[in-house]
């Protein structure tokens, strides 16, 4: 299995209202493939704590590098099967939640995903 395959599309908390980013993730030399990643979680207080996190997790074995796209919030209730993407990073302005909100999708494919430009 080559190396960008085994990088997860997405990794979010299971509830909750908290930072995301979107994460460009490609080989560091010869190829031009590459993976778009979203990474959300609670804990984090800045789009760069989750950043920081993800870039240093892919990037230990020196074969892929990442490049931060952006960042926003996602709202995500389980119990309802709603997850809702929105806002904006300060430090790495707006991901483009149309993207983010496809590779949610594929992942909870019976979940209603939705997002906006509004809110921060």
């Amino acid at each position: 299995m080559a190396a960008l395959d085994k990088v997860s599309p997405v990794d979010i908390d299971p509830d909750g209202t908290f930072k995301y980013v979107l994460i460009r993730v490609s080989y560091r030399e010869g190829r031009d493939d590459y993976r778009d990643i979203v990474r959300g979680y609670g804990w984090a207080e800045y789009h760069a704590d989750i950043y920081d996190k993800a870039a240093a997790e892919i990037e230990k074995d020196r074969i892929l590098d990442c490049e931060c796209l952006g960042g926003g919030r996602i709202t995500h209730s389980s119990s309802s099967k709603k997850i809702h993407i929105y806002g904006y990073s300060m430090g790495f302005g707006r991901a483009r939640h149309s993207v983010s909100m496809d590779l949610i999708k594929a992942k909870y494919p019976d979940y209603e995903v939705t997002w906006s430009d509004e809110g921060y």
